[in-house]
């Protein structure tokens, strides 16, 4: 899959449909015939979208792991709950339904943000996604940076160097 990058302010209607911006629809054009998986977020307000291949891929990973017992269990709940694994994308329009359940955790009003972020789609609240990029110290950004750009991934020089 090619890598979907990018953020896209959008707006949803009454009902919490959200017409994708051409670039993002084209991006996940490959999957337009396939569902799509949209749940909470494990870390925050907001909600992800997966290709319906890349959230199996997902799960295979989770249910990999050795110990599925009551913690186990427990987690599996809280990290499916709500989660809607029919969800289409009108190929044609680039329509996306979000359910109403999922508006209501997210805070989704009107202004939404889609952040593509490589395998997914985060679906943000406009307020609670710039609030979130507030969260992060300039100075905590520049050292996470170092540490993956001078720690991890080689040849690579971190934002803002020559």
């Amino acid at each position: 899959m090619t890598s979907i990058v990018g953020q896209h302010d959008c707006k949803a209607d009454a009902k919490g449909r959200i017409i994708l911006p051409t670039s993002l629809k084209n991006k996940l054009m490959p999957f337009m015939g396939d569902d799509f998986v949209i749940k909470r977020s494990v870390d925050h307000d907001c909600l992800e979208l997966y290709p319906r291949v890349k959230f199996d891929e997902l799960m295979k990973q989770v249910m990999s792991h050795p110990n599925k017992g009551k913690q186990f269990r427990l987690w599996l709940r809280k990290y499916t709950a709500g989660l809607k694994d029919d969800v289409t994308i009108d190929r044609d329009s680039g329509r996306l339904q979000i359910p109403k359940n999922l508006i209501g955790f997210a805070g989704i009003e009107k202004e939404v943000v889609l952040n593509a972020a490589h395998t997914f789609v985060e679906i943000w609240a406009k307020p609670k996604y710039e609030e979130n990029l507030d969260s992060m110290t300039d100075k905590e950004f520049d050292d996470f940076s170092e540490e993956i750009f001078n720690g991890g991934a080689q040849g690579i020089p971190p934002t803002g160097t020559s």
